[in-house]
């Protein structure tokens, strides 16, 4: 019964990542890694907007009973991901050569459908 679970949060959260990366593209970013793993945190999606390189968290939140998708990206996650993406930058000679922004992803769903709602909100939070 706990590998089912395990199993399937795996594969909920696999599902919500290639949901995402499929709606960043259609809104013109190009997608350059998915599960960017360094030493102290990951990056779900590291894509290009232009110059740019996007650093995106996606978090998927079945039962609203634990608050909203959103409400899980505490400072200390936030901090994680900072350092996965100056990782990310340093590892490829990028650092302070592009420009690089942290957005958020969240699927919310909906306890009258079951369906899941996504919000992409831009800039959601800062290196400093």
């Amino acid at each position: 019964m706990t590998i089912f679970k395990a199993n399937r949060k795996i594969t909920s959260g696999q599902a919500a990542e290639q949901r995402a990366c499929r709606y960043l593209k259609r809104a013109g970013l190009k997608i350059v890694a998915t599960n960017y793993r360094a030493p102290r945190g990951e990056i779900d999606i590291v894509a290009r907007d232009g110059e740019s390189y996007v650093f995106v968290e996606v978090r998927l939140r079945s039962n609203p009973g634990y608050g909203g998708a959103g409400d899980s990206i505490v400072r200390r996650k936030q901090r994680r991901i900072i350092h996965a993406a100056s990782h990310y930058l340093l590892k490829r000679g990028l650092w302070e050569k592009v420009p690089c922004r942290f957005d958020v992803i969240c699927l919310d769903r909906h306890t009258c459908d079951g369906n899941y709602q996504l919000e992409w909100t831009a800039n959601a939070f800062s290196a400093e």
